[in-house]
Order: structure tokens, then sequence, then C-alpha cells
């Protein structure tokens, strides 16, 4: 029953986001929303748990200050007289204590979407993830940021 109505929400969000309630793009939206349950049927076996609910709650929120500050944060370097003093663009080596596909993904697209940071490369062994900085202090700062932030939070939410 849940995969239902996730599935008939999904239709609705596909026809909302594209503005088209026509027969056509209502059938593209279904079959778009069949092939989504059937990648997440997974997760519909067990139910969700408040703690779950909570954990993805708080990363959002996590995410979307984040968002609001890096933004901040990359406006005041666009707009600094002298870019060039401002510019300290670095690639670091992240490394991973996270381990599944689903969580790597989850954190490398964290930490692209967040203006100023970007994902580059996971390592083959999947143990490290390279990330450009384009505003770098210490790597120090930067590894604890991430691990303490977003790669915490992406554990609680997938444990």
């Amino acid at each position: 029953m849940t995969q239902i109505i996730f599935g008939v929400a999904l239709v609705l969000l596909w026809a909302a986001i594209t503005a088209n309630f026509s027969t056509p793009n209502l059938v593209l939206g279904a079959v778009l929303a069949i092939v989504a349950v059937g990648f997440l049927r997974r997760s519909f076996s067990e139910p969700l748990r408040f703690g779950k609910v909570r954990s993805i709650a708080r990363l959002t929120g996590t995410f979307v200050v984040e968002l609001l500050i890096s933004a901040f944060r990359v406006a005041r370097i666009v707009l600094t007289p002298d870019l060039q003093s401002a510019l300290r663009p670095a690639i670091i080596a992240f490394p991973l204590s996270v381990k599944s596909d689903a969580e790597i993904a989850t954190l490398a697209n964290l930490i692209t979407l967040t203006p100023g940071t970007l994902s580059v490369d996971v390592s083959e062994d999947r143990s490290v993830l390279y990330v450009h900085a384009l505003s770098f202090t210490t790597r120090e700062a930067f590894i604890a940021e991430i691990a303490n932030g977003f790669e915490r939070q992406v554990k609680e939410v997938f444990a």
C-alpha cells in the first residue's frame, strides 16, 4: 500500500514540476514512478522508524544551513576587489569512513551541491574522496568540517 501511495505522489510531483497534467505526461510520470518504486522496493520492506526520519530531517537542515553559509562565502569571494588574493583553490583528499555506494554518492552530492566545493573523484578502493575547494584554509579544518557535518549525518541516515 505504501508503494502505491508513494507512486501516486511521484506521478503528481512529476506533473507539478513539469506543469503539464496532460494524459501523455501523466503516463510518462507513471512509468518513471514505477521505475523509481522498483529501485526503492527494499526501502519499503522495513518500516520507517522515527529515528530515521529525525536523521533525514537533521541532514536536510544541515544541508540548508551549509548551503546558505557557503553561498555567502562564495559571494564575498566573488565581490572582493582583489579576487586573486581571495581565491585559495585546492584539491583535498578526504578520507572516507562511509563505505556503501549510496553513502558515498550521497556525501559526494551534498559536497557538490554546496557552493565553493566540488566532488572530483573517488579512489579505486573507495577510501578517499577528492574534493575541490574554492577557498582553502587548512587540510585538517576542511576534513573535520566535512567529517563532523555531512559525513557523520549521512552515516546516521544509512545506519
